[in-house]
């Protein structure tokens, strides 16, 4: 069934009771939001530190008394031109030294009594901090944070295809009770290998509470309203972005940080208990021949939403009525996963395109940020004004996608993500550092743009059947965009031009690409891997040829005989009929036995006769 054409305006439309579970499936964006960015948190390494001074590694005779601290810290720590004190080194001095001056011979040892750190930005103690991984320890820090993405990775592709099998809500409601304890089981960590691995796991499953609220988000709303509801969700993410950097401030430790980011999660169990906020999606219900389910699920959103119409004897009469006409036996459920996309042709190559174009807005963001850093080294001129560009980034999608169209506006992202790539990479040694820092602001929204963008047209053009699937495969490409810059970080820049490169290069290759995908502006959700075969592209140029080749008689489509809309208005008011039991007369079965035998008593005469 066209759901809507047919099943959505019944049920009331975008009416009140969708606009209410469309305000909680909100909050679960919020929630990971949080969890996603306080990595950033975790895992920053303080602007400035150095090795703890060792004692034993000075002469015996020195009087440490007769020293003021930068004077000691000069003694036993090596200075290094344009970056201070060294952070992974101390002087070693011969222990039968007697005249002690400046210019001894001293040999270079590495940190022997840890490290002291300045404080992080918010935090007092965070990941690095707590087991001193820096220097020889560093690669432990981007390792992290790839396994983090790794997490996200994995959890894209496999709940993704647990949202096609089990349904949305009960995808969410597994993703947040396993969230809520690999968060408390975060807080426990006792090493950085412990840390690790749990918050692999724990990206795992937050991919799945993203993937399920954002699916089940989209398909309860008409064509007019998809995008709004989907950009506001990313207001939610910039406001959790906001919120952390005061969050980090009043926690201080790192635990109490995540145990703060878990909380929004465990509130999200909540969802159990009360079904009504979180309903199943109808739309996958009916995709997937599960008619039982689907019918008690639009009696609810029809009695929700107040169109319960006074001629009908219950909710939604008429439209159950065509539910059983167009499945006259209930079927059996019909289930399917993303392995399936190899068999078709459209949906596989949409797939493609739409994971290109979200790995590259993801991975090209590290090359603007950069330029960020390296115009002011504070960490919070970089974080907010990142999270800035991304609000505008919303904004600026709400503004122009249902106007100019969403090939359109992502394929403007595309050229500008481009250019801005190009120009810094050419000529970032001949602009000034304003001009530097304008290229990287409009790089970084144009990508933050493409990548938004992205997401919202491959959950709009991938069937409901395989719609979870197919854009956890879409979204797992931008997880590995976003760890791209975690290995640039592992192999110290070392390849950062060679990075640079190549995302620039990817982005005017996909300008040619998105040029192939259809446009879904204004039109039905596909069900079906059918209907997602029949998305084409529309044409590069609008022909109006079409004018001049109008027939001259109109010609009328011969009616047809069967209309399954009377059809059904036909059996509503035979079910009324028949519930009120107005009959004018009432038929009396004769009490005599009739003059001629009927057919069924022939042996009854036979026997009176004789």
């Amino acid at each position: 069934m066209e759901f809507e054409a047919k099943v959505y305006p019944q049920i009331g439309g975008f009416g009140r009771y969708n606009r209410v579970v469309t305000v909680f499936s909100w909050f679960p964006n919020f929630a990971v939001s949080l969890n996603l960015f306080c990595d950033v948190f975790f895992t920053l390494v303080p602007e400035s530190y150095h090795c703890k001074p060792d004692p034993s590694l000075l002469p015996s005779t020195l009087l440490l008394s007769n020293f003021s601290r930068q004077a000691y810290l000069n003694l036993t720590i090596p200075w290094v031109n344009g970056s201070g004190l060294s952070h992974c080194e101390l002087y070693r001095y011969p222990t039968n030294l007697t005249n002690f001056t400046e210019k001894v011979h001293r040999e270079v040892v590495p940190c022997t009594r840890g490290w002291q750190f300045s404080k992080p930005a918010g935090l007092q103690s965070n990941f690095v901090t707590e087991w001193n991984l820096v220097c020889g320890n560093y690669w432990k820090v981007p390792l992290q944070h790839i396994c983090f993405m790794t997490g996200w990775i994995l959890g894209y592709i496999l709940l993704g295809t647990v949202c096609d099998w089990l349904g949305r809500r009960r995808a969410l409601l597994l993703s947040v009770s396993l969230s809520g304890l690999l968060g408390v089981a975060v807080c426990l960590s006792s090493s950085p290998a412990a840390f690790q691995l749990l918050r692999l796991c724990h990206g795992t499953v937050l991919a799945g509470v993203f993937l399920s609220s954002y699916i089940a988000r989209l398909e309860l709303c008409d064509p007019s309203h998809r995008l709004m509801v989907s950009m506001v969700s990313g207001f939610f993410a910039v406001f959790a972005e906001l919120l952390l950097p005061g969050l980090a401030v009043l926690c201080g430790d790192w635990p109490v940080l995540q145990a703060v980011t878990t909380l929004p999660l465990l509130l999200l169990l909540s969802y159990w208990c009360w079904a009504s906020v979180f309903p199943e999606s109808p739309r996958w219900l009916l995709a997937t021949s599960q008619i039982p389910q689907a019918k008690r699920c639009l009696q609810l959103f029809s009695i929700r939403n107040g169109t319960c119409m006074r001629d009908e004897i219950y909710p939604a009469e008429t439209l159950l009525t065509e539910i059983d006409v167009a499945f006259p036996e209930d079927p059996q459920p019909q289930y399917h996963h993303a392995l399936e996309l190899r068999h078709t042709r459209v949906i596989w190559r949409n797939c493609l395109i739409l994971a290109f174009t979200l790995f590259i807005g993801t991975g090209i963001q590290y090359c603007f940020t950069r330029n960020l850093h390296i115009y002011s080294p504070q960490f919070y001129f970089g974080y907010f004004l990142r999270t800035l560009t991304g609000a505008l980034g919303c904004v600026f999608l709400c503004v122009f996608v249902d106007r100019v169209g969403r090939r359109g506006i992502l394929l403007l992202a595309a050229i500008v993500t481009g250019l801005s790539s190009l120009l810094l990479l050419a000529l970032t040694q001949y602009l000034r550092g304003g001009l530097v820092l304008v290229l990287s602001v409009l790089g970084l929204l144009a990508s933050q743009a493409l990548a938004m963008l992205s997401v919202f047209f491959a959950s709009e053009i991938m069937p409901t059947v395989v719609r979870g699937g197919a854009l956890g495969l879409v979204m797992a490409a931008g997880s590995v965009g976003m760890a791209a810059s975690s290995v640039m970080e592992l192999q110290n820049n070392a390849g950062y031009f060679l990075h640079h490169v190549v995302f620039a290069s990817f982005a005017v290759l996909s300008v040619l690409c998105i040029m192939l995908l259809p446009e879904s502006k204004r039109k039905a959700l596909p069900d079906s891997l059918k209907d997602g075969e029949n998305l084409r592209r529309p044409p590069l140029f609008l022909s109006r040829g079409e004018r001049d080749s109008l027939p001259l008689l109109r010609t009328r489509q011969p009616a047809s005989e069967y209309n399954p809309d009377n059809y059904s208005r036909l059996v509503s008011a035979t079910r009324k009929m028949l519930a009120k039991e107005t009959v004018p007369y009432k038929i009396v079965v004769p009490s005599q036995t009739p003059l001629l035998p009927s057919n069924n008593t022939p042996q009854a005469g036979r026997d009176e006769s004789s």
